[in-house]
Formats: structure tokens, sequence, C-alpha cells
């Protein structure tokens, strides 16, 4: 952990295409996140929100402004070190679980660290501790098609978390599930958040926004 923020977002645009043609997802957006936020960004579609979650998931980079990371400057990576960057500080929750079917949960949140080179007893130690963290312990041995659709997620938030990033970055996290499975994800959310874990939420939705510290609102590629 460094003293600066996990996220600070300087006067970033983001302009698609040139000329006439010319679409401004972003312009001019300011954001600081600090170690144990929990941030939720909303807007409505086309307000930019999807464009702010590829910037700060380190998928897309700002076309001016500045962008740091825990104190290190995005702009300046090439692709190879923002796919570093990327694996060690960010850990990805989407709306689609993106499981690997066949494999157990405990397997699939292994697979960052396999991917990373750590070792087989090591891997093991750290997914099931990150099963515990969201309360699947007991479901380990599952797999996807085992689990409802609320457990799966939470398996994806294990496998976020296996890697100890920095940042949780959760788009959508709750898009594809009913209110019961809702309510659990949201309240694994809130423990990690009361654990000191910082969280930005990407969401529509204002039940979901509600359990953040601080709401973020994009309008027209401005933050209201």
């Amino acid at each position: 952990m460094t003293g600066a923020p996990v996220l600070d977002i300087r006067e970033v645009t983001k302009v698609y295409g040139s000329g006439d043609t010319a679409v401004h997802a972003l312009r001019g957006v300011s954001l600081t996140v600090e170690h144990g936020d929990y941030v939720a960004v909303m807007g409505a579609s086309g307000s930019g929100k999807s464009t702010l979650m590829n910037i700060i998931g380190c998928l897309d980079v700002p076309s001016s402004g500045d962008y740091l990371l825990d104190g290190l400057h995005v702009g300046g990576l090439d692709e190879r070190r923002l796919a570093i960057l990327r694996n060690r500080r960010i850990g990805f929750v989407f709306q689609s679980f993106n499981l690997i079917p066949r494999m157990s949960a405990r397997a699939n949140v292994e697979l960052p660290l396999a991917y990373g080179g750590v070792r087989a007893a090591e891997r093991r130690r750290r997914a099931a501790a990150a099963l515990r963290e969201v309360g699947l312990a007991d479901r380990a041995r599952h797999e996807p098609n085992e689990l409802s659709g609320g457990q799966q997620q939470r398996v994806a938030i294990a496998r976020a978390l296996v890697t100890a990033p920095t940042l949780l970055l959760a788009d959508e996290p709750t898009g594809a599930l009913d209110s019961a499975s809702t309510a659990d994800v949201l309240a694994v959310f809130d423990r990690l958040a009361r654990a000191g874990r910082t969280i930005v939420v990407i969401t529509h939705e204002d039940e979901v926004a509600a359990h953040a510290e601080r709401v973020v609102r994009l309008v027209d590629g401005r933050v209201a």
C-alpha cells in the first residue's frame, strides 16, 4: 500500500472517432478514491460510465488527462505493462460470472494464481481463504452448474479477491441476479468494505448504489 489514493483521475477525457463523427464519451472527469472507500458510479445509458469503468480497469486509456492507479501513472504504460497492472492491482467482477464449467469453485478461484505461477499448495490455501471470505467455504468442490446465480457471483468475487488486489472493480455485479441473490452479493460487498477493501461498483440500480459510502453520478460524460 502506498500513501497515494487508489484512484486519482484528473480531467480525463475520452473521444472516439474524429471530426464531425467524434463521440465525446468523457468530458473532463476528475475522481479520487482513497484506500478503504466504497464508491458507486451511476449513470444512464450513454452517460460515460462504461467508458470510465474501462479506463479505471486499464482496459482503455484516456484521450487526455491523467490517471494514477495506486500512485502509478497509467498513461505512459504499454499494453504489456497495462496487463501486469490489471492482473496485480485490480480484481474484476462482471455481470456475467465468467466461471469455467466443469471446474470446481475452488479451481475457478485458483485460476488467476495459476496464471501467475503460484505453487499448487499456496493456490489451494489462498483460494480456500477467499471462498471463506465470501461465505462459500462449504461449496469449494461444487461446479458452477451446482450453484445458484448468487453463489456463482460470490465465487467470482472470491476469484477477484484471491490475488489481494488494491481495487475491487465491479461492473453491474447484480444485473443477472434475482432479488434474494442480489441481497446476498450486496451483503458480501458490505462485509468487504467494513474489512477495509477498496470497492468501486458501476451500476444503474439505486438499490446497489445505496450500499456504497459515496455515489458519483455521470451525466453526458461529466460528473454531475
